[in-house]
């Protein structure tokens, strides 16, 4: 599993759970995950959250991976969405 297949794999899982579960476990409190790939590589994967919307309390939820070596630990692939508390995906 390469890089970007195993963002892409995360970001799922991560839509999957509730809003509740997504603020209370990243809303200031960045986190860094390690990740194999099928190849064995091992990747990092950051996750933040923040208000996109402090008034509507959408949440928005960044993730970021690399393999720490080389260009792309300065250039990390990203991903993100944004969460409204009923559950529902804002901008999609």
């Amino acid at each position: 599993m390469r890089l970007a297949s195993c963002l892409s794999r995360r970001v799922s899982e991560l839509r999957e759970l509730p809003y509740t579960e997504l603020k209370e476990r990243w809303l200031r409190q960045p986190d860094c995950e390690q990740v194999r790939g099928l190849s064995g590589v091992e990747y990092q994967i950051e996750i933040e959250a923040f208000w996109d919307d402090f008034t509507a309390k959408h949440l928005r939820l960044v993730l970021s991976s690399d393999d720490g070596r080389g260009w792309r630990a300065f250039a990390p692939i990203t991903d993100s969405f944004i969460i409204a508390p009923d559950g529902h995906f804002v901008g999609e």
